[in-house]
């Protein structure tokens, strides 16, 4: 058995269950907001803008917050105060029908979400750093719950219809909330080791973000965040598309699913072959990934293929994620690595709101052709990547 697992009650199992309630709300909504919306009588451009503003109100909130969590005693106060905030903001959804009510309510509710995972995973990071065990694992859960969520709690929109997303929604928020009482402290008193590890007779990594942020540090953040704009597009309007194309609303949620059972297949298993795997060259693997799946997907192909590249979301996200945490790692210290992975997190949150604003008219227009928008991120982030590595070559350990 593994040694996260080897006790039944350790901080790293704690998390984990918590891990696996972070992205069921996410998967939820992947699986029935667009339906909902539509339903609802919601042209494509105004879900788009639904989906997008949560998005502009985490980019300006996510460093604050981040330092108000770095300020409490312990990350697990800031955890379970946003996390109940997060299972009271969607009440109202029950009571609103038009695109200014569910807008107001939604952002709220999106954002409150959404800030939940950085500081989750921020976390975890250390505690599994100062443990000696394996983040990959306790991070995965969160994978594993999604697949539940969208893969699983999905199929019953066949069953019971898209009116059941605000009741479900709820009910997943709130659980949430309730679990974040068992996590466990995160916070040692003993000084943390520094994230970069830095060879003898090598100069130490800037302690001031500022003097990181050279064009070869920042391309790659910048094509991680092109591509996982196009991820951020699955969660907002594959379902909605798919449905309106023939694709029987039983296959939703497993398409869904099997893209987190392939990232989460990844992760589990990245002990074993990512550290073979140059920073850089992770995040080059996600970009060519994103480009064959979303062009791909432009075409409009029968379920099977979707399900194909339903499969290089292991790539185009998980691969990619991994790429910016360690590139992040090896380029910076103690001192900004966690101002460093903010500045990546805003780079991801103003790529997908674009994204989704622009998708959308996109789609009013040329319908799952638009995803030949990704297309064109997919090859600029490319292009990205080997800009960043002629400037500057890898280390020659990672």
């Amino acid at each position: 058995m593994s040694p996260v697992f080897s006790r039944l009650d350790t901080p790293e199992l704690r998390a984990s269950i918590y891990q696996f309630m972070v992205y069921v709300p996410g998967g939820v909504s992947s699986v029935f907001l667009g339906i909902w919306l539509s339903e609802h009588g919601l042209p494509a451009d105004q879900i788009g803008i639904i989906n997008a503003l949560p998005t502009l109100c985490l980019l300006l909130l996510n460093i604050i917050v981040g330092r108000i969590a770095d300020k409490a005693d312990d990350w697990r106060t800031a955890l379970i105060v946003i996390s109940w905030l997060s299972a009271l903001a969607p009440l109202p959804l029950f009571f609103v029908s038009e695109f200014w009510g569910i807008l107001a309510v939604w952002a709220l509710t999106a954002t409150s979400n959404g800030l939940v995972a950085p500081i989750i995973d921020a976390a975890s990071v250390r505690m599994t750093r100062r443990n000696g065990t394996d983040f990959g694992v306790v991070r995965a859960w969160a994978t594993v719950g999604y697949i539940f969520a969208a893969a699983g709690l999905g199929l019953l929109l066949n069953v019971l219809g898209s009116g059941v997303f605000v009741g479900l929604y709820v009910a997943t928020v709130v659980l949430r909330a309730a679990i974040a009482f068992i996590l466990p402290r995160f916070r040692a008193p003993a000084p943390q080791a520094t994230l970069a590890n830095i060879p003898a007779g090598q100069a130490a990594a800037p302690s001031r973000l500022r003097d990181s942020l050279q064009l070869w540090f920042v391309l790659p953040l910048v094509a991680f965040a092109l591509v996982n704009s196009s991820n951020a597009l699955i969660g907002g309007f594959a379902a909605l598309l798919w449905h309106e194309n023939g694709i029987p609303s039983y296959f939703l949620g497993p398409l869904l699913g099997i893209a987190a059972t392939g990232e989460a297949i990844l992760m589990f298993a990245w002990r074993r072959f990512g550290g073979r795997v140059t920073a850089r060259n992770m995040i080059m693997v996600c970009a060519l990934a994103g480009l064959v799946r979303f062009t791909i997907m432009a075409f409009n192909p029968p379920v099977e293929v979707l399900f194909f590249t339903q499969v290089l979301h292991a790539f185009s996200f998980g691969m990619g994620y991994f790429g910016v945490v360690h590139f992040i790692a090896n380029w910076t210290n103690e001192a900004n690595a966690a101002e460093a992975q903010g500045f990546a997190n805003m780079l991801n949150m103003g790529a997908s709101m674009l994204a989704l604003i622009f998708f959308g008219v996109l789609v009013e227009h040329f319908g799952t052709h638009a995803f030949f928008y990704s297309t064109v991120t997919a090859l600029a982030a490319i292009v990205c990547v080997v800009v960043s590595l002629r400037i500057r070559p890898p280390k020659e350990a990672h």
